[in-house]
């Protein structure tokens, strides 16, 4: 911050008078019609800035405070906060120096996230994928060191290879010293005088690659797998980040996945859940023979246990769960019909008494625990 005080010649206790006819002085000596183009256009403008805030009572009061009126934004002179303030007074109490080293040029590289669509099979059993992922690897001309091979970094020579330079700031604490990372080498204390023409000096270039990954059994859509040290590697050669597999799995025309259970739906004929059968279901561990009692009844479920998903982390598998439908037929022709009217008058069932079910048993019941998720 520029010290007012100082450019127009004046103590700081100076009075308006003061301040107004130093500024006349200095305006007429330095003005660009009698100093001419050049230093003395700039030395103009630096006094008339100086007399703008030195001469308004609100603008000189903020000055002496240690903010800037005629700064962009009219802040803290330079940059300058409390942080500088805390770090200059109670850096040294804490052991800290309150000026930074240089910054380190190879930092960590960024995570990667790639989303895999898996099948069934896959999540009940596990399998071994191959995927591709397009990340930043380590360039293979300068090995991560951003330089043109045959040269290497040098030392900046505006901070003297500390990333940072100190100036002395002005607050309403008084004169602080302070530290700011160096523009010319960004903090990081060196400067690249002749870039790696493969990577422009960042140490890494894109590229394809192939990872093979083991799935386990039991993943499921929304399942994250990590690879460790599989993602981009960071600039300068830093260490790489990781890559992170979302599973997503595709749905199954026959099987449906509760949790490591399966569910499926059987379709019987009538004659069948009444008389009983042995059916065949080809499951994703090949044919199963499924035992259907007598008197099997519609939405009746049967369950082969450990047909279901593998439990992930925990080894065993769920169950598959058989949802038996029975179809009731409906183009009997005349042979047929006259033989369930048999049936009927048999069983005494030509006109059957009706009675209502259990409003906690019977078809409508398991919907509602179906609905309800039980």
């Amino acid at each position: 911050m520029s010290d007012y005080y100082e450019i127009l010649g004046v103590p700081r206790d100076a009075s308006p008078e003061q301040i107004k006819k130093a500024y006349r002085r200095l305006a007429r000596e330095h003005h660009p019609d009698v100093a001419g183009e050049g230093a003395g256009e700039e030395r103009f403008k630096e006094v008339s800035r100086a007399y703008e805030v030195l001469s308004n009572p609100e603008k000189r009061r903020m000055y002496d405070l240690g903010a800037d009126p005629a700064s962009p934004g009219g802040g803290m002179g330079g940059g300058f906060g409390f942080q500088d303030i805390f770090e200059t007074f109670f850096g040294a109490a804490a052991g800290q120096s309150a000026q930074r080293g240089p910054i380190p040029r190879a930092r960590r590289g960024q995570d990667a996230l790639v989303r895999l669509e898996i099948d069934l099979a896959e999540a009940t059993f596990g399998s071994h994928r191959e995927v591709q992922v397009d990340t930043a690897v380590l360039c293979p001309t300068c090995s991560g060191s951003c330089c043109r091979p045959g040269t290497s970094p040098r030392t900046c020579d505006v901070c003297g290879g500390r990333g940072s330079v100190q100036r002395v700031a002005r607050s309403f604490l008084g004169q602080v010293m302070t530290s700011q990372p160096c523009a010319a080498c960004h903090g990081f204390g060196t400067v690249i005088p002749e870039p790696c023409p493969e990577c422009s000096g960042e140490g890494r270039v894109r590229s394809r690659r192939t990872l093979e990954v083991d799935i386990p059994a039991g993943v499921d859509t929304g399942t994250r797998i990590k690879l460790t040290g599989q993602g981009e590697v960071g600039p300068a050669g830093g260490p790489a980040g990781d890559v992170y597999l979302e599973i997503r799995e595709r749905k199954h025309d026959t099987f449906v996945r509760r949790g490591d259970d399966l569910h499926c739906t059987l379709e019987v004929p009538m004659t069948a859940a009444a008389l009983g059968t042995m059916l065949t279901l080809d499951t994703l561990d090949g044919p199963r023979e499924v035992d259907l009692r007598p008197g099997t009844q519609p939405a009746q479920v049967v369950t082969l246990k450990g047909l279901g998903v593998g439990r992930l982390h925990v080894g065993g598998r769920g169950d598959l769960h058989v949802h038996v439908d029975v179809k009731v037929p409906t183009d009997l022709d005349d042979e047929q019909s006259d033989l369930l009217r048999q049936l009927a008058a048999a069983r005494n069932e030509e006109r059957p008494d009706t009675r209502l079910a259990s409003s906690h048993s019977g078809v409508f019941a398991k919907l509602r625990e179906k609905l309800a998720g039980r």
